[in-house]
């Protein structure tokens, strides 16, 4: 049984420890942003590697074994599951099912200014073959036909992942532009309260295994997180890549206020060492460390891997996002 799996089901039935938190690598950038998605040239940020260097990151993190989750585009999943990379390992494949709008993120590009829109291009039967687990995504930008026409595709993709015996999670992003909320909500609440009301139309079944979603802060995570515990589980999305204190802020504070997943992007993608933030995420997600002593360590490590940082110690150990500066 791989780890996912495994940890899914402590949580289900109530027995969480820290041990059982479950992080996802989220290596599915190419699907969003095309070329630039690769790790820059350290002398030149504004050239981007090539592939084979995307691929061997997910080799060398899936042979780690540190994370419960890698999660691709399609065509990177089938070209590593074809090599056998995840055949007798804990770490589940899967692959992001649809691509809505509000990711596509060429460069120039203006596409976040409106609504996202529902879009698949991944087939959920050729997905199949290389991964039973997928995500789907759905952003609610508080505008009635457009959020209706999203949440029909969202039904519409259940009844094709049922049929192919494919498993989800529900990722759900913040609009990336003000929705004119009124009688004073803040988005946390419209996020937490959409989801729920979707959730409610969807039977056992077709169930997501858990969500990926912004951290909105300390309230808005406990509230959503305390209101079906062991059946609707909450997961974090990183976000931008920002500070490694910002990386271990995060997932002490979504983990303190309920969260029991964590898939990050950049925040892994882009760090020195993708591997060892991930081993310090463990320590900290486990009470060893705090997100302030995290940043001490894993600079000790890149210091002994002779790895250079992106910024000094103290740079780096500072708080640089909104949400997070409010229970820092």
């Amino acid at each position: 049984m791989r780890t996912l799996d495994t940890k899914l089901a402590a949580i289900k039935a109530g027995k969480y420890t820290p041990g059982d938190f479950i992080i996802a690598d989220a290596k599915d950038g190419d699907i969003g942003f095309g070329r630039a998605s690769p790790v820059p040239y350290a002398d030149d940020p504004t050239r981007f590697t090539a592939r084979d260097t995307h691929l061997q990151n997910i080799r060398d993190m899936t042979k780690s074994g540190l994370v419960d989750i890698m999660l691709m585009s399609a065509s990177t999943c089938e070209r590593l599951a074809k090599e056998g990379l995840f055949e007798g390992s804990p770490v589940t494949p899967a692959i992001r099912l649809n691509d809505t709008t509000d990711i596509w993120s060429a460069r120039g590009g203006r596409y976040k200014e409106e609504p996202s829109r529902h879009h698949r291009t991944a087939r959920v039967d050729q997905a199949k073959k290389h991964a039973d687990l997928g995500l789907y995504s759905v952003t609610f930008s508080n505008q009635r036909d457009i959020d209706a026409e999203n949440a029909e595709a969202y039904t519409a993709f259940r009844a094709d992942a049922n049929k192919n015996a494919m498993r989800h999670f529900l990722e759900v992003f913040n609009p990336a532009f003000d929705i004119r909320l009124t009688q004073g909500a803040d988005i946390g609440s419209f996020i937490n309260d959409n989801i729920v009301r979707t959730l409610a139309g969807v039977m056992e079944e077709d169930y997501p295994k858990f969500l990926k979603l912004q951290y909105n802060g300390p309230r808005s995570m406990e509230e959503l997180a305390s209101y079906d515990p062991g059946h609707l589980i909450v997961g974090i999305l990183g976000g931008a890549a920002g500070t490694a204190r910002d990386t271990f802020e995060l997932l002490h504070q979504a983990h303190k206020y309920g969260a029991r997943v964590a898939l990050f992007g950049r925040k892994i993608h882009r760090a020195e060492s993708p591997i060892e933030i991930v081993r310090m995420m463990r320590e900290v997600v486990a009470g060893n460390v705090t997100p302030s002593e995290a940043v001490k360590a894993y600079h000790g490590t890149l210091q002994k891997a002779g790895l250079k940082p992106a910024r000094s110690i103290d740079d780096d150990n500072q708080v640089t996002e909104k949400e997070l500066k409010l229970a820092a």
